[in-house]
C-alpha cells in the first residue's frame, strides 16, 4: 500500500506546486520580456526625439545582451547560494528601476549605457527560473512546467503589445513624451512585482507550507533520486562551464535566440510599415495575434512531448517551422499573409524553447546545473545581440530589406540541424514518457 500512496502524494505535490508557483513565475517573465522588448515599440518615437538611426538603434537594442551575458553565470551562482526568493527579488527590483530610467535616454550614449545596465540588472533571471523549476518538478513533468512558464513570452506580447501601443498614445501628459511613459510605467511594474516575489516564493519543497509532510517527502525524494542517477553529468559549478556537452547546448540555444529576437524587435515596425507607419494601439492589437497562436501551440506540444518523450524531435520541428515562418514574413506584401507567417514563426520559436530546456536540465544537477544553465543562457542570449546587427548588415550589403530576415531564417535551419544532432549520448537522462493519466 505504501508505493501507491507515495505516487499519489507525488502527483498531488506536483499539481499543487504547478498551481502555486507557475502563475507568479509567468507574471515575472511577462514583465521581464516587456521591459527588454518594449524598445521595439519605442523605436519610432525615440528616433524622432533623439535622432537615433537604424544602426544606432540596432546596437543599443542589442547591447543589452552583452551586459546580460557577462553577469549570467555569477548571478546564477548567487541564486544557488542565497535562494531564489532573495535573488529574484533583487533582480526584478533593480531591472525595473533601470528600465524606468530609460526615460532619460535623450541621446545615443545614454541609450547605450542604460540598455547595457538593463542587461546587467536582469542577468540571471531566466536561468535562475529554469534552475528554480528543477528544484520543484521531476523530469516527467518538467516539459509541461517549462512550457507553462514560457507562456510568459507570448502573454508579454499579447498584453504587452497593446499596453505599449496604448502608452505611446500618452504623448505630452505631465510633460513626458510617449516613449518616456512607456519606460516608466512598465519599469516600475517590474519593481513592484519583485518586492512581492520575496514574500511569495519558497526556495525548496521542504519549506512549502502549502504541501503536506507526505507530499514534501514524496517530491523531495523523487528529485533527489533523479539527481543521484545523473552520474555522467559534471558535478561542480566550474566543471559544467568546461563540459563539451554543455557547449553544444550553448551553440544550439544561440541559434534559437537569434530567431526569437530577429522577430521580436522588428514585428511592430514590420506591421506598421504595411499601413500608415504609426506604431500605436492598432498595431499592438495586430501584433498580439501571433502570440495567441504561440500560446496554443506551446501548450499542446509540451503536453504531447511529456506524454511521448519526443522532446528533441519536436524541438527540431518547431525551430524549422519558426525559420520558415520568418522567411515567409519577408515575402508578404500585405498585412494578412505577413501576420499568418509571423503566427508560424512565433509558435515555432516559443514552443522550441521549453522543449530544448528539457535536454540540459535532464543532464545537469546541483551546482553544475546552476553554472551550466547560466552559461547556456548567457551564450545563447548573445544571439539577441547578433540578430539585429546581422539583419542590418545583410540588408545594407544586399540592398534588399528582405535579406536580413532570410539570414535569420537560415540561422534557424542551422539550429534545427544542431538540435537534431544532439543524439541520445548528449541527453542521457531523457524522461520516461508519461501515460495520458499522468499528463493531466
Amino acid at each position: 500500500m505504501t508505493a501507491p500512496v507515495s505516487a499519489q502524494a507525488l502527483d498531488r505535490a506536483i499539481s499543487k506546486s504547478r498551481l502555486r508557483l507557475l502563475p507568479f513565475l509567468i507574471l515575472m517573465y511577462i514583465l521581464a520580456f516587456i521591459d527588454r522588448s518594449n524598445v521595439g515599440f519605442a523605436k519610432a518615437a525615440l528616433a524622432a526625439d533623439t535622432g537615433l538611426g537604424d544602426a544606432a538603434f540596432a546596437f543599443g537594442a542589442s547591447i543589452f545582451f552583452i551586459g546580460y551575458a557577462f553577469f549570467e553565470v555569477p548571478s546564477n551562482y548567487m541564486l544557488h547560494k542565497l535562494g531564489a526568493k532573495v535573488w529574484l527579488c533583487r533582480i526584478m527590483v533593480t531591472w525595473g528601476l533601470v528600465s524606468a530610467a530609460m526615460m532619460f535616454a535623450h541621446n545615443a550614449q545614454t541609450f547605450y549605457v542604460l540598455r547595457f545596465l538593463l542587461g546587467v540588472a536582469e542577468a540571471g533571471f531566466f536561468p535562475g527560473i529554469i534552475l528554480y523549476l528543477t528544484y520543484w518538478f521531476p523530469s516527467k513533468s518538467r516539459g509541461q512546467a517549462l512550457g507553462l512558464f514560457y507562456f510568459g513570452l507570448p502573454l508579454a506580447l499579447v498584453f504587452g503589445s497593446p499596453l505599449s501601443g496604448w502608452l505611446l498614445d500618452f504623448h505630452g501628459v505631465f510633460g513626458l513624451t510617449n516613449w518616456q511613459w512607456l519606460f516608466v510605467v512598465e519599469g516600475l511594474m517590474a519593481s513592484a512585482v519583485g518586492i512581492a516575489a520575496y514574500f511569495y516564493l519558497v526556495n525548496r519543497p521542504a519549506q512549502a507550507r502549502w504541501l503536506s509532510d507526505e507530499e514534501k517527502h514524496a517530491l523531495s525524494s523523487a528529485l533527489a533520486e533523479e539527481d543521484s542517477k545523473k552520474k555522467a553529468s559534471p558535478h561542480g559549478f566550474l566543471s559544467a562551464l568546461r563540459n563539451g556537452r554543455v557547449l553544444k547546448f550553448c551553440v544550439a540555444y544561440f541559434t534559437i535566440q537569434m530567431s526569437v529576437y530577429g522577430v521580436v524587435f522588428y514585428l511592430p515596425t514590420r506591421i506598421a510599415g504595411l499601413g500608415d507607419g504609426h506604431v500605436g494601439l492598432n498595431v499592438g492589437l495586430i501584433t498580439a495575434i501571433p502570440w495567441v497562436c504561440a500560446l496554443i501551440v506551446t501548450r499542446l506540444i509540451t503536453r504531447y512531448a511529456d506524454r511521448t518523450g519526443l522532446h528533441r524531435r519536436l524541438a527540431v520541428c518547431m525551430l524549422t517551422m519558426a525559420a520558415l515562418g520568418i522567411a515567409a514574413s519577408a515575402l508578404g506584401t500585405s498585412t494578412v499573409p505577413v501576420v499568418i507567417a509571423f503566427c508560424f514563426a512565433a509558435a515555432g520559436f516559443v514552443a522550441v524553447q521549453p522543449l530544448f530546456w528539457t535536454i540540459p536540465t535532464n543532464y545537469l544537477s546541483g551546482a553544475a546545473a546552476a553554472g551550466g544553465i547560466a552559461l547556456i543562457n548567457s551564450i545563447g542570449n548573445l544571439g539577441g545581440f547578433v540578430a539585429p546587427n546581422l539583419k542590418t548588415i545583410m540588408e545594407a550589403s544586399y540592398g534588399d530589406p528582405r535579406a536580413g530576415m532570410f539570414a535569420l531564417a537560415a540561422v534557424g535551419i542551422l539550429g534545427a540541424i544542431l538540435i537534431a544532432r544532439l543524439k541520445q549520448q548528449d541527453t542521457p537522462n531523457a524522461p520516461t514518457p508519461l501515460t495520458s493519466a499522468q499528463v493531466g
